[in-house]
């Protein structure tokens, strides 16, 4: 019934390439019928072929180097896994595109340092550079920016984009546990890697915010620094204070345009807890484009893991075999522009400022007379005692106030007599 073929060649073949190839082989009928093409991967690279995976793969697949799937007439898609913003998986993408191969990957890291690049490349070859499940896994958001939202001029985009440290957030909030307790549970549960610095540093986002802002905004990936702030000092005693005064915190990804000019932040928020982004639990990602005429739009799924991220990837290999030839961000490269970076100092906020001090006669006093000091007014106070310490918690809720004044508070309770160590300072977002 279906006479023409396409073969790929998949590259990496760990968790995510074996449950794509299964996923793939199980749905191949339907895809045949939505596609009238026939999807078939033909070779497979990988580190190691001996490692014990879901699926049993024919020798004849096997290719020792990612770099030969290039060279192989036979293949007409590339499926880069391999990971890494440079190195094989760089290499092997450059010279798929350079070969006029079609290239669809998931590889956020890869996208975020060299997408410009990349999807010149693919203009001139006149062949796809898809990347849906870089961003988000199983949330179609990138398909979604590019084309059901085309006639939208957005204004603002943010969500969360790391289920690792929303589950971490969610579940010490939910079960009373400290950071680490969540986070070695989380291991666990394989919802953390053993090393997942990059998601709680908050690095993981920061990358994925510098693909959706660029496709929203049709400007050039910004190279500019990304205000980033993770999770790590975040303390279960905030996450209480926060449930306390109706908030939650999570950590958003925040990209928009200011006064023509580009603010990307990556950072903890408080949020108030009838808001919809706060009611995203556990390892769910949701992002939020605000835009007209639509108003705010919003998605929400899994994030990550072999499932969503092999239905983005299978979704891309559907749109290269219905012949839809794309550019890679929405728009002509020669059409979309650097822009400016918006000053993060003068963006405003009010915040959330927990400060740890002792319990003495006149210290009260004094933390007010800095924040009198720097225009900084207050909403809300509340004194914690610990008698048996001699200490305290002051929570403190500020009216909206610019960054840079902030900043500067925090220096000057630093440096007040009476605070035992560098305040928590958390901004709150009001979305």
């Amino acid at each position: 019934m279906y006479s023409e073929r396409v073969n790929i060649g998949l590259a990496g073949f760990g968790n995510i390439g074996s449950y794509f190839y299964k996923i793939l082989e199980k749905n191949k009928i339907r895809i045949s019928n939505k596609t009238g093409k026939i999807p078939f991967i033909k070779y497979i690279s990988a580190k190691n072929f001996k490692k014990k995976r879901i699926v049993a793969i024919p020798r004849s697949k096997l290719v020792k180097r990612s770099i030969d799937l290039v060279y192989k007439e036979d293949v007409d898609v590339i499926v880069e896994l391999i990971g890494g913003s440079d190195g094989p998986a760089k290499k092997l993408v450059l010279s798929a595109l350079k070969n006029k191969k079609h290239v669809i990957t998931a590889n956020k890291a890869l996208m975020a340092k060299h997408g410009n690049e990349l999807a010149m490349l693919a203009e001139k070859n006149n062949v796809n550079l898809e990347y849906e499940a870089s961003v988000a896994g199983g949330v179609p958001i990138i398909r979604s920016i590019k084309e059901g939202l085309i006639a939208n001029k957005i204004n603002k985009i943010y969500g969360i984009l790391n289920g690792t440290t929303n589950y971490i957030l969610s579940s010490m909030e939910r079960k009373n546990k400290t950071f680490f307790e969540v986070l070695n549970k989380a291991k666990k549960l394989g919802f953390a890697e053993s090393n997942p610095i990059s998601d709680l540093n908050g690095n993981d986002s920061a990358a994925k915010l510098r693909i959706l802002s660029s496709l929203a905004f049709n400007r050039s990936i910004s190279k500019n620094e990304i205000l980033t702030e993770g999770i790590q000092n975040i303390n279960l005693t905030d996450i209480l204070h926060a449930k306390s005064l109706g908030y939650r915190i999570k950590l958003l990804s925040i990209s928009e345009i200011i006064s023509n000019k580009l603010m990307e932040r990556v950072h903890p928020c408080l949020i108030a807890k009838s808001s919809y982004i706060a009611k995203i639990d556990g390892v769910l990602n949701a992002v939020v484009v605000d835009g007209l005429p639509i108003g705010k739009s919003v998605l929400q799924g899994e994030g990550a893991g072999p499932g969503p991220t092999s239905s983005a990837l299978i979704s891309d290999l559907c749109s290269i075999m219905k012949g839809d030839i794309s550019y890679p961000f929405g728009v002509s490269s020669h059409l979309r522009k650097n822009i400016s970076k918006f000053n993060i100092l003068n963006h405003r906020c009010s915040s959330y400022l927990r400060i740890e001090v002792k319990d003495l006669p006149g210290v009260l006093s004094s933390i007010t007379k800095d924040f009198a000091k720097n225009r900084i007014s207050i909403k809300n106070l509340i004194q914690k005692p610990n008698r048996k310490n001699k200490k305290a918690s002051i929570i403190i809720i500020t009216h909206e106030n610019l960054e840079k004044n902030f900043k500067n508070l925090i220096l000057s309770l630093i440096k007040n007599k009476f605070v035992l160590k560098k305040p928590t300072f958390i901004r709150i977002e009001n979305v």
